[in-house]
């Protein structure tokens, strides 16, 4: 009897677990299906795409919600868009969330630069804070586009790949540096290069053919893309983070079944926080190590077995030119592109976790 009364209590408490466990998961009441238009990330073999977006699209997001939702996603490339269109297609509601890079977006919205410019942010958890403090200021201004970000990632480090040898930073005068942003070409013409304006899929092909001497990408995406079967140095000094954001139309947004859209608030910070681990830490020594062919390092892109790198590291002098730049050149030529709204911004919101302001010239 007694162990009858003891499995009994078990088996209560089993089926008591279980049931609060599936309540848990049973986050979206049922309801009308709702199918989502989603894009992001340049194209479909890069690992943040493959390994965390995709995953939760076709398998995390239809199981969760109890199949109601259903994601149709895709990337960049698949869509036939560089990413500097992913802002204007949520506004428009040709898509219902979409993620680029925020510099790309600064082209049209300059304010959206301040959280990751160049020589900004050595390392990524001092990006991820900057964000986290720039975003909600931001948002107020999107909202008014109909627009608004529902979360941030990063890239790997964004190092410089190189057809020849390279020394140091200020390797790069005289030479075409593939850029995709305002703030990295102020840089580049720092320090006496010519920034060239390239998409990502673009750039494989101007590196074989020597449009470009240099380029600019995360160290994974590089390696995603191969760029090591075009170029023979990596200078890994992080010059930036390619900081992008999930942007949704607000009009779908707030239209949304109160329990909807917060299972998506809540799945999209589930997601931004894999990326912010994932693509910024894991990725970023891993696409190093597998753009040098070095086996032990590389678990995550493919290993460059005949096209072996040489890395170049940053030397404290290195660093220290990318932080007088930062303050002599970036910062100046962002505000005055900006406005003085934007330097006020970028002093109340990023200075104190970046320890620089930004001061009229």
């Amino acid at each position: 009897m007694h162990r009858l009364a003891l499995l009994i209590v078990v088996l209560a408490v089993t089926l008591t677990s279980v049931s609060d466990v599936a309540r848990a998961q049973s986050v979206v009441p049922p309801g009308p299906k709702l199918t989502m238009t989603v894009v992001v990330h340049p194209i479909p073999t890069h690992p943040q795409y493959a390994r965390v977006d995709a995953v939760y699209h076709r398998e995390l997001i239809p199981q969760r919600s109890g199949g109601r939702i259903e994601v149709k996603g895709s990337t960049w490339t698949e869509m036939g868009i560089t990413g500097y269109e992913i802002v204007r297609m949520a506004r428009q509601g040709q898509i219902d969330i979409g993620s680029s890079a925020l510099t790309y977006i600064a082209q049209d919205v300059p304010v959206l630069d301040a959280g990751d410019l160049a020589g900004l942010n050595p390392t990524v958890e001092q990006a991820r804070k900057a964000l986290e403090a720039l975003v909600p200021v931001v948002n107020k201004d999107l909202e008014k586009v109909n627009v608004k970000i529902i979360g941030t990632f990063p890239y790997p480090a964004q190092i410089l790949f190189c057809r020849s040898p390279i020394k140091g930073l200020a390797d790069v005068k005289g030479r075409k540096v593939r850029t995709f942003g305002p703030s990295l070409n102020d840089l580049m013409t720092a320090l006496g290069a010519t920034p060239v304006s390239l998409a990502y899929a673009e750039t494989y092909t101007a590196l074989e053919r020597g449009v470009v001497d240099c380029a600019i990408t995360g160290s994974g995406s590089g390696n995603a893309a191969k760029w090591y079967e075009v170029t023979t140095h990596q200078y890994t000094l992080p010059l930036s983070w390619s900081v992008s954001g999930y942007f949704t139309n607000l009009t779908w947004w707030n239209k949304l079944d109160p329990p909807v859209r917060k299972f998506l608030e809540e799945t999209w910070k589930e997601m931004s926080d894999r990326q912010w681990q994932f693509g910024g830490v894991e990725m970023t020594q891993d696409g190093i190590d597998c753009n040098s062919n070095r086996p032990a390092g590389c678990k995550i892109g493919t290993l460059a077995k005949d096209k072996a790198m040489v890395e170049v590291k940053a030397t404290d002098a290195d660093r220290e030119l990318l932080k007088r730049l930062l303050s002599e050149a970036v910062l100046p030529a962002w505000v005055k592109r900006c406005g003085a709204r934007c330097g006020e911004i970028f002093n109340q919101v990023i200075a104190p976790v970046a320890g620089v302001r930004a001061t009229a010239r």
